[in-house]
């Protein structure tokens, strides 16, 4: 390590001399008072990395002079401390790092070069799907279920936990990725050996899940990146990014009466998408942080993907101190995380003057009120009363020309629903009529027929959670129930969740209401809400009903919950269990009745919405730091089912055939120099979209179809529909993940007018295809593909099969006319090129039909920031037109030249000589 400003120095605490690279030493040569949090840790991590050659002495000064207006414009190298994975995204990573292993020995190289070179902790939570509910049993056969359908993908990663190093699995039934890391991963400040001396430092984290800046709120900087730039930090290659440009969030005042840390979060939310961060860091400041409990400030870490903030984060402090004890964290590291974040200026109080920011938002606490946001996007809020005229401006645009509905005897006699025709007689309020478990009753538009408390955003939050059991013990006290429509479900975030509730005898009262637990880990909010039940499913199939979820999460876009449900709401925990009780998006719940007691009077939601006070004083007797430690004393362990899982041995893996895990081809006659970097000639376009295209609607996610070319090629394999599983749980097959790229039914292709789903236009044949059938005729006849889309192309979940499914499409490049940050990023991982309209120009202006041919040169090898593009048309007249390179540092470029991350990094190790 070099030390161009004498910052090295010593920590002395308890007895133990901890190296620092110390920001008050820095600060003798520049200002660093008026520099954010967030910039004071980039700040020390170039000071520790400071090697004369990635990092330099310019780029420390370029940060310690940052100026808040400045667009970025310096590159500088961002090393994480260490990296957290969940498995959806996780498998691929060690299913990549498998193949590496491969390859380095074919290049000349060891396997054992391979090896996560920084902490990796894998968190198994995505697979667990709502399968059963309702009842008692409703854990025991979901986790059932999930070992008999992932065996193979678990399997997979006992080999990796024994054959990587610094390489660390949390076993299924434990809880969610996000919250699992902020109750017992995060360590705030760590410390490592290094040439035989202890070195302290921030906590720095990449996630391989968009939602990784939860942990902004115990005051650890970390964000979500592709699954390749994880590879790549995990392989010791710092990532490059921006010097970034920071939104300073004040905060004022406390909450209201009745309103949660959900409704503050979709407030934060929509306030920072109309300002537009995306690509910047916010920090949150102000006298309202004395009144945010940690927890809080985690909910709003959480969003800051949905507010398209690269992190959204809170400082050090006292209630950072509180929460880590409350968490059963070691008394010496608490004091440790104290002296330190003193030592370097990064603890806050109320002393602690505010730094500068890009541009500063405020809000008053007391002026947040209760919301929800939907019906299909995180940052449109919609208050609680107005939640009923949002609704029926959305389904008045889903049923808008919808056939007139018949009567059929034959579905009614199948036990299933009956459509109601023109007699009178037959009208049940406009609905269709449902049987099921012995009732009969109408399903209508607007009917909720998801109703789930699940996601890392609020079952991490004891307040919202208690709430939620206080609303349902006096609903039931009243007689209420949930409607028998509604599909009910609890999917907490960890065990801890479960022990208070049981300890405050709440999970009991929300069982009475259909709320039982049905598993530990990501369920409805990444669409593995599980089946209907088959008399509603059929009910909403005749009815053609556009029906609604309402969920805690953090994730309501289209297609996304379930494929049968069109609208998609929002809501904190205990707006959750009242919309289960009115079944209804059709209501008003700030003056209608959810339903009526036993004595036929009225209940309103007024009626049963705990009190602030009645929440606070039970959660400071539920909760204590017995229960954390109990809950994580073997977490790695896992239960006797993970235990009798069998897996290989050995460094190298042993391929054996697979529905679930492939050998990638990404390195498939990779040579040890990259070849000459070409531009694009005659490229035809696989798709053309327009605004809002998110990673759901790109990568494969959720069911299979039967008729899909995902399901073709399973049924051809010999897996039943029935086993099909999900997209996600079969992400380490690249055979199943190419099939279901772009195929989101909700997705919409401008080349072909009126048709939802996965399907384009091949030309010029003039054929209509799955958009992967089309993909490979072009691959056939040897022509290179191009994407077109319009404004915040990639928004959503940092899924690296959005890009990856891209690439083995055959597509060399995405025209978009804005990029979220994490994809442009994969893409650029992956060897897709990013490239951008002109300001004022799209696909619409410049008249493009998709039908056109693309030829773009002026890419020099990829070091020019802009490219040229003539567009034939089908009766051979050309446009010409130029586009921005978004190859935005000489790290991406050099990434790209090699034909991603991997190969590069790959070829760097395979020039390496043993030591």
């Amino acid at each position: 390590m070099k030390d161009s400003f004498s910052t090295r120095d010593t920590l002395d605490l308890n007895g133990q001399s901890y190296q620092i690279a110390s920001l008050a030493r820095l600060g003798q040569h520049f200002d660093l008072r008026r520099l954010p949090y967030s910039l004071k840790i980039l700040l020390e991590n170039l000071l520790r990395h400071e090697d004369g050659i990635n990092v330099t002495a310019r780029e420390i000064e370029q940060v310690a002079q940052w100026q808040p207006e400045r667009e970025p414009d310096t590159e500088i190298a961002f090393m994480p401390a260490r990296v957290v994975l969940q498995d959806f995204t996780g498998v691929p990573c060690v299913v990549d790092l498998a193949a590496m292993r491969d390859a380095v020995v074919k290049l000349g190289g060891s396997a054992e070069r391979i090896n996560p070179l920084v902490p990796v902790e894998l968190v198994i939570d995505h697979s667990v799907q709502v399968d059963a509910y309702g009842n008692a049993q409703a854990l025991e056969r979901n986790v059932e279920i999930e070992f008999q359908r992932n065996r193979e993908r678990y399997s997979f990663l006992r080999w990796g936990q024994k054959a990587f190093d610094n390489f660390k699995v949390v076993p299924p039934r434990t809880g969610i990725v996000h919250q699992v890391n902020l109750e017992h991963l995060a360590r705030v400040v760590f410390t490592t050996e290094v040439d035989g001396e202890l070195w302290a430092y921030p906590d720095t984290v990449f996630g391989t899940d968009s939602h990784t800046t939860m942990i902004n709120g115990l005051g650890v900087l970390g964000w979500g990146v592709g699954g390749i730039e994880a590879e790549a930090a995990m392989l010791g290659q710092a990532s490059s990014m921006l010097i970034p440009q920071v939104v300073g969030f004040k905060l004022d005042g406390q909450l209201a009466e009745g309103v949660t840390a959900t409704d503050l979060v979709l407030t934060v939310t929509q306030m920072l998408r109309k300002l537009g961060v995306v690509g910047k860091f916010v920090e949150f400041f102000g006298p309202g942080l004395a009144h945010l409990a940690l927890a809080d400030r985690a909910t709003i870490g959480n969003m800051a993907p949905e507010y398209g903030a690269t992190c959204g984060i809170f400082p050090i402090d006292q209630e950072a101190l509180n929460y880590l004890r409350l968490s059963g964290r070691d008394e010496a590291q608490i004091a440790l995380v104290e002296a330190y974040a003193k030592a370097q200026q990064l603890w806050h109080d109320a002393n602690t003057p505010h730094p500068q920011y890009t541009t500063v938002l405020e809000l008053d606490l007391d002026q947040v009120r209760p919301s929800l946001a939907g019906p299909k996007r995180p940052q449109d809020k919609v208050l609680l009363d107005q939640v009923q005229a949002s609704y029926r401006q959305a389904v008045a645009g889903l049923t808008q020309g919808r056939p007139p509905r018949h009567v059929d005897d034959d579905f009614a006699a199948e036990g299933g629903a009956s459509a109601i025709g023109n007699d009178a007689n037959d009208i049940v309020d406009g609905g269709v009529r449902v049987q099921k478990d012995g009732q009969s009753f109408s399903l209508k538009d607007g009917a909720v027929v998801i109703a789930a408390i699940t996601s890392c955003t609020n079952t991490s939050n004891p307040a919202v959670m208690l709430a939620a059991g206080l609303l349902a013990k006096k609903a039931a006290a009243r007689g209420l129930q949930s409607r028998p429509w509604v599909k009910t479900s609890i999917g907490p975030g960890s065990k801890v969740v479960t022990d208070y509730l049981q300890q405050t005898g709440l999970l009991t009262e929300l069982e009475k209401l259909g709320f039982y637990i049905a598993g530990y880990g990501c369920t409805t909010c990444i669409g593995n809400s599980g089946p209907l039940p088959d008399a509603i499913s059929k009910g909403i199939a005749k009815g053609d009903l556009a029906v609604a979820s309402v969920l805690s999460g953090n994730r309501n876009f289209e297609g996304r919950v379930h494929p049968e449900v069109k609208m998609n709401y929002l809501a904190s925990p205990p707006l959750v269990v009242a919309y289960a009780l009115a079944g209804t998006l059709d209501i008003d719940l700030s003056t209608d009745p959810l339903g009526k007691d036993p004595a036929g009077d009225p209940v309103f939601l007024r009626d049963i919405w705990p009190d602030n006070r009645e929440i606070s004083d039970i959660m400071a007797h539920a909760i204590h730091p017995d229960m954390f430690r109990k809950n994580y004393a073997d977490v790695f362990k896992g239960d006797d089912r993970w235990s009798a899982i069998a897996s290989p041995d050995g460094s190298v893996y042993r391929w054996d055939p697979s529905t679930y895990i492939k050998h990638p081809p990404y390195f498939d006659g990779m040579t040890a120099q990259p070849a000459a970097f070409e531009d694009i000639h005659d490229a035809r376009v696989l798709s053309l979209f327009g605004d809002s295209i998110t990673t759901d609607h790109i990568s494969p996610a959720g069911a299979i179809k039967k008729d899909s070319p995902a399901g073709r090629f399973l049924v051809s394999h010999g897996v039943e529909p029935g086993d099909f599983n999900s997209y996600g749980s079969r992400r380490g097959n690249d055979d199943i993940m190419v099939r279901g790229t772009f195929a989101n039914i909700r997705i919409r292709n401008r080349m072909l007018d009126n048709v939802e789903g996965g399907y384009t236009l091949h030309i010029p044949s003039g054929d209509t295809l799955a958009i992967y059938d089309a993909a490979m005729r072009y691959r056939e006849e040897d022509t290179p593909l191009v994407v077109i889309a319009g404004k915040e192309y990639g928004t959503g979940s940092s899924r690296d099969w959005a890009a990856k499914g891209t690439l083995l499409l055959g597509v060399k490049a995405v025209i978009a006319e804005s990029f979220e940050r994490i994809h442009r990023s994969n893409l650029v991982g992956m060897g897709v090129l990013p490239l951008q309209f002109e300001p004022g120009q799209s696909a619409a202006s410049l008249g493009l039909t998709g039908r056109e041919t693309f030829t773009i040169t002026g890419l020099e090898g990829g070091e020019s920031k802009s490219a040229s593009v003539k567009a034939v048309r089908e009766d051979g007249s050309e446009l010409d037109f130029r586009l921005k390179v978004l190859l935005l540092t000489p790290k991406e470029r050099e990434f790209f030249r090699h034909g991603g991350i991997l190969q590069y990094v790959l070829r760097q190790l395979a020039e390496k000589k043993p030591a």
